[in-house]
């Protein structure tokens, strides 16, 4: 009996270290993709090792942990999904015994810790530690703006709790709930993280549609349209005749003190927008034929199916809560991995549902830097400063944190949330989940009405003619018939 509580012992002991080298390698690579991501678009400063340089590479080191944070909540639920197909193909297999249940709820159980604490401590630290100066009349130093921070995310805290507290007990007023407003661990906590998912979720809601719709503007910016009834040789001389009429005056500007500086100014803005259409133009003409007819039409048919898949999934899962309560997202109370399928279709079907998580994130992403209100954290190369950067790592922490829930929520896929992100309050109301799920599925399908209907319109406005008149919605198209405009009547 003692050898083998002693083997079981060691049995135990190996499996923990094992998970904690697993844990600690993705750690590690999430942390350089991400050092390589952020130092890409951080603005470059000089290397002296002053008081500010210190500030900011402690900031730079706290938002490199929250992206990585970011980037093992993304892929949490589809690292979750392959695990379990992998167990049932290969259930006895020796060099897999390692990818278990626990490991697995490990790594949830510590992406909604690290997330909690780059949400509440990390992030607010790093911007109270860029905007501290110290306190007045204290000796200036880190040490003085250390203080100054702790004491800023004191009284943040305070202010939180009060509001959550405040909050709780207008909302449930019975005696339980009264008792549960004075434990701090059990109740304060993930309360308050349930509020975070819902905002994070209500967040998706809104970006992803757009992004959706978005996605077909970006990708043909990307790629090279086909040429359809267009003479590029004509447009490029037009356009050539343009630059140099623009840089004729330009030269005289510069050359004559009569010319302002703001008309200048005025010159060199038209003239980077010519040689950009001219880029585009030339870019179009080198482009290779499978290119310009083929790539073109399989990746827009790609977006199209990837988004009509989505909407019909969430359409289905509408149907499934009307019908079936366990349909609603819920979190997982057996520990057991690869015990069964989730898939209706098995790997096929396990597949599509991770391509479909990512393009959703990759749409939520884009659809929020295109929103208005979020057009300022749009971050730039080598010109990004360390507080934008900051609000940029928080608001991909909120989605990327949401996604799991988002994703189990509309039905894309049928795996239970593990660890503590099945233990929002929310998941369980089914008014809120349907409506979610309603919500979802109009706006996606009403953006794409509008970005398709939108497109058509303006391609009817160009047969016709009747661009010049910018009625069209996109904000290039005026500038972009005008410098046709103009180069043509170079051209006369």
């Amino acid at each position: 009996m003692e050898e083998d509580d002693v083997t079981i012992r060691e049995q135990n002991f190996h499996s923990q270290v094992r998970e904690y080298i697993i844990c600690f390698l993705l750690f590690a690579v999430l942390y350089i993709v991400s050092y390589c991501i952020i130092t890409r678009y951080k603005r470059k400063t000089d290397d002296q090792e002053d008081e500010d340089a210190v500030v900011n590479r402690i900031s730079l080191y706290m938002c490199t942990f929250t992206l990585a944070m970011s980037g093992g909540a993304v892929l949490l639920l589809p690292f979750s999904i392959i695990s379990n197909e992998i167990l049932l193909s290969f259930p006895r297999n020796y060099y897999i015994q390692w990818l278990n249940g626990s490991l697995i709820h490990g790594l949830w159980n510590l992406v909604s810790l690290f997330s909690n604490l780059c949400l509440f401590v990390l992030m607010p630290f790093a911007y109270f530690f860029l905007e501290s100066e110290g306190f007045a009349g204290s000796k200036k130093g880190i040490k003085s703006r250390v203080l100054e921070t702790f004491v800023m995310l004191f009284l943040l805290g305070l202010l939180i709790l009060g509001i959550v507290w405040v909050a709780s007990a207008l909302i449930d007023n019975d005696a339980a709930s009264m008792e549960s407003l004075y434990d701090l661990w059990e109740f304060y906590l993930p309360y308050l993280y349930s509020c975070i998912s819902l905002m994070g979720g209500l967040l998706l809601l809104m970006c992803t549609p757009v992004g959706l719709s978005r996605m077909f503007t970006v990708m043909g910016q990307l790629l090279v349209k086909p040429t359809i009834l267009e003479d590029l040789d004509e447009q490029i001389y037009c356009v050539t005749l343009q630059e140099e009429a623009l840089q004729r005056r330009l030269n005289g500007s510069t050359s004559s003190h009569s010319r302002s500086h703001g008309n200048a100014h005025q010159l060199n803005k038209e003239l980077d927008i010519v040689r950009d259409q001219r880029n585009k133009l030339e870019r179009r003409k080198k482009a290779s034929a499978w290119e310009k007819n083929l790539l073109y039409p399989i990746v827009m048919l790609i977006l199209l199916t990837g988004t009509t898949i989505s909407v019909l999934l969430v359409a289905l899962n509408i149907l499934y809560l009307l019908v079936d309560e366990t349909a609603m997202p819920k979190g997982s109370t057996d520990r057991g991995l690869g015990n069964t399928s989730l898939s209706t279709f098995g790997v096929v079907q396990a597949v599509v549902e991770i391509v479909l998580m990512f393009y959703l994130m990759v749409s939520s992403v884009v659809g929020f830097y295109s929103l208005r209100v979020f057009e300022g954290l749009t971050p730039r190369k080598d010109d990004t400063t360390m507080t934008t950067i900051i609000g940029c790592c928080v608001s991909i922490l909120v989605l990327s944190s949401a996604l799991p829930v988002m994703s189990r929520t509309l039905g894309i896929t049928r795996f239970d949330l593990l660890g503590d992100f099945g233990r929002f309050n929310w998941l369980g109301n089914f008014y809120i989940v349907l409506s979610y799920n309603l919500l979802f599925a109009v706006v996606t399908t009403l953006c794409l009405v509008r970005k398709f209907t939108s497109a058509i319109r303006e391609e009817l406005l160009k047969a016709l003619g009747l661009d010049k008149l910018q009625l069209s919605n996109s904000p290039t198209d005026p500038e972009s018939g005008k410098i046709a405009a103009n180069g043509h009547q170079k051209t006369l």
